[in-house]
Order: C-alpha cells, then structure tokens, then sequence
C-alpha cells in the first residue's frame, strides 16, 4: 500500500507497523459487525467511484462486504457497501465516517483516519438486537 505525504506530491509505502495497525482495524470491524471488510489504498483506474465498484464486485462475498477506496493521489474516498450490509448500514452513517476520514487526513492522520472510520463503519453497521415482547 502507498500512502500520499500530506502537504506534497510524493508518495511512501506504508511501513509494516501502519499496515498491521490498519489489518488489525479491519479484524475487530470484522468481528463486531459480522461483514466483510476491504480497505484498497492507491490509484483508482478511472473513475474512482465506477473502480470501487467494480473492486466490490469481485470480493468472495459482495453481498456481505464494505469496500472502503482511498485515492490519496486525487484525493477520493469511496464506500461501496453490499446488499446485506445496507441493511444496517445508511448512506447518512457512511457520510459520517467519510467526513471523519477527510478531518483525520488532512489533521495528518492517515492512519488513525482509517483505523476511526472502519471502526465507525463497523460500529453502525453492527446489527442491533431487538427484544421481542410475548403475546
């Protein structure tokens, strides 16, 4: 994964710690909402939207999964989220975190940027348990 330095044009690989601290993200996301979790950071081919999508689509599992594209390069954050995953998960609650994305890259925070908006991801699209009061 490349990673764009704020504030210039010049881009660096993640180092082993970034990369394990964000793996590590998508894990405990996994396991708190029960869906799949995709993160690709780099430069989308085209449209980055038409991209996510078609990244989406070729997951194991697209109907379960949320992508999450980070274009550092043109500055782009794309959420492509999965039939049963929307059914948790609002268009409102993803903008939430996207905002929360933008604020932390350009505070400098890339990685905590990240690692905050799957959690906020995942956090919303945990399923809620409901009572069910008896007849």
């Amino acid at each position: 994964m490349e990673l764009v330095v704020p504030g210039d044009n010049r881009t660096r690989e993640l180092s082993s710690r970034e990369s394990a601290e964000i793996d590590r993200s998508i894990r405990a996301a996994e396991a708190l909402c029960r869906f799949e979790f995709s993160v690709f950071i780099g430069t989308a081919e085209g449209d980055t939207r038409a991209y996510a999508q078609r990244l989406h689509a070729s997951l194991v599992a697209p109907a379960r999964s949320l992508l999450l594209l980070v274009d550092p390069t043109v500055r782009a954050i794309e959420v492509v989220t999965g039939t049963e995953v929307r059914r948790h998960l609002t268009d409102r609650e993803v903008e939430l975190a996207v905002l929360q994305l933008q604020s932390d890259f350009v505070a400098g925070d890339f990685v905590g940027g990240l690692t905050r908006g799957i959690a906020m991801l995942a956090e919303h699209a945990k399923p809620q348990h409901t009572l069910h009061a008896g007849s």
